[in-house]
């Protein structure tokens, strides 16, 4: 029989001992599984044949890693290794400040692919849209290519260049954009007074402090806009981010109860984020706008929000991330990136491939500057080797282009909407004889 390389023993004593202990945190010793030692036999086989045998030298360490990313690619979109340069990149982009073009990217149908661009970033000033499938980085193929190592090589240091070549529905060729890359700071919340005593918060992602960016917005618009009439909370197009933020931010608005539960195969992945009575909690309605890019972070804020009864979703199907991913740091500087849980509202719905319906369904209707842009919205259930909801089928598809921010009323039916059910709030309460707290459907 052939011997195993002596390069592979560190691997296969790992292996050996997970199979012999069994899965982490299970207390019961598992049986050894026959057929998991055949197949790391044949693995060890294959990889000494490549090592021997390619055309061309290549380092163990580069086969190795290829087959853990072609491991986790089997498991779903959001589980990957990250080296230890990966690693940094990751820990950099939740400071909200990193040197970039300024897009947010997934793999849609195997191919990369722009969620949206950032607002007044080298990207969008280029003219990148949601829906554009970056091909190219650079001249080389962005075939196979993960999202951490598509993401180290669009970012780089302040006035370098990167080009990407592009192809979008109705062109006929693809398009290299040539991009100067800057210093990216994402601002987390933005706010302001938008309409006779209406709040308005913009939450754009969920990074490290915007629970404590979400409390001074608060309290610079009770000053400004006193009495208050109403909040509109604005997390159309925002990707998610940090758990814990998206917790803190909910127990801003809660007083008690469940935010949100996270259940896994491995029981110590299970958590219950209860919400506590901080006495200064705003009591004016809330209305939330989300959309198809509202994701896993902002999910679970929009429902809790909605479970609870504090707030209106208003605006279409949000994106359907419902899956929590655990980074857990190697000893080389690397970590694993694994999807160890889903989570589940207050109510124990799960929106993992579902999303969240709003309370009251407003389509997104395009400026006259927008009417070039026909991409089609994303969502989770699109992406190849998602986790499958139990009970999936195909949503209702809405067009809605990635936008800049509008100042304008007009210009943004859906804030208007939203401003216009909180001005005649108080109509609607005294006809309707509800309390403060929203009356909404579970």
């Amino acid at each position: 029989m052939k011997k195993f390389s002596h390069k592979l023993l560190p691997l296969l004593c790992l292996f050996t001992v997970l199979i012999l202990l069994g899965p982490c945190g299970d207390s019961q010793v598992s049986a050894v599984d026959r057929n998991t030692y055949k197949s790391l036999k044949i693995f060890n086989e294959v990889l000494d044949m490549v090592e021997k045998n390619y055309v061309e030298d290549i380092q163990p360490k580069t086969l190795i890693q290829g087959a853990i990313n072609g491991m986790l690619r089997s498991l779903d979109p959001h589980s990957t290794f990250m080296t230890a340069d990966m690693y940094r990149e990751l820990e950099v982009e939740t400071r909200g400040s990193f040197g970039g073009i300024g897009i947010e990217i997934t793999i849609l149908k195997d191919v990369l692919t722009v969620v949206s661009p950032i607002e007044d970033t080298p990207a969008f000033q280029a003219g990148i849209k949601a829906g554009d499938q970056i091909i190219k980085i650079d001249g080389v193929s962005t075939k196979d290519i993960n999202i951490m190592e598509a993401v180290k090589k669009l970012r780089g240091p302040k006035d370098t260049k990167v080009t990407i070549t592009i192809l979008r529905e109705n062109m006929p060729l693809p398009k290299d954009i040539v991009i100067t890359r800057t210093d990216i700071k994402i601002k987390s919340v933005k706010s302001r007074i938008v309409d006779d005593n209406v709040g308005y918060i913009r939450i754009a992602s969920f990074q490290e402090k915007t629970a404590e960016e979400i409390k001074k917005a608060l309290q610079e618009i009770n000053v400004k806009a006193a009495p208050l009439k109403g909040l509109v909370l604005d997390m159309r197009y925002n990707p998610g981010g940090l758990y814990n933020q998206a917790v803190e931010v909910s127990e801003v608005f809660l007083k008690s109860g469940v935010i949100v539960s996270t259940r896994g195969r491995v029981k110590n992945m299970d958590s219950k984020f209860m919400a506590k009575d901080d006495g200064n909690e705003p009591t004016c309605p809330i209305v939330v706008l989300v959309n198809e890019g509202t994701a896993s972070a902002a999910e679970i804020v929009a429902g809790a929000l909605q479970d609870k009864g504090r707030a209106l979703l208003l605006g279409t199907q949000t994106f359907g991330k419902g899956s929590v991913q655990t980074v857990i740091p190697l000893e080389d500087g690397s970590a694993l990136k694994l999807t160890t849980a889903k989570y589940y509202t207050p109510k124990g719905r799960s929106i993992q491939a579902e999303g969240i319906t709003p309370d009251i369904v407003v389509k997104y209707f395009k400026t006259p500057e927008e009417k070039g842009s026909s991409s089609e919205p994303m969502r989770e259930q699109d992406i190849v080797g998602h986790i499958r909801s139990p009970k999936e089928k195909d949503s209702p598809k809405t067009v809605e282009p990635a936008k800049k921010e509008s100042e304008n009323l007009m210009e943004d039916n859906q804030l208007k909407a939203a401003v216009d059910i909180l001005k005649s709030w108080e109509i609607f309460r005294k006809t309707s004889s509800v309390s403060t707290e929203i009356r909404v459907r579970g």
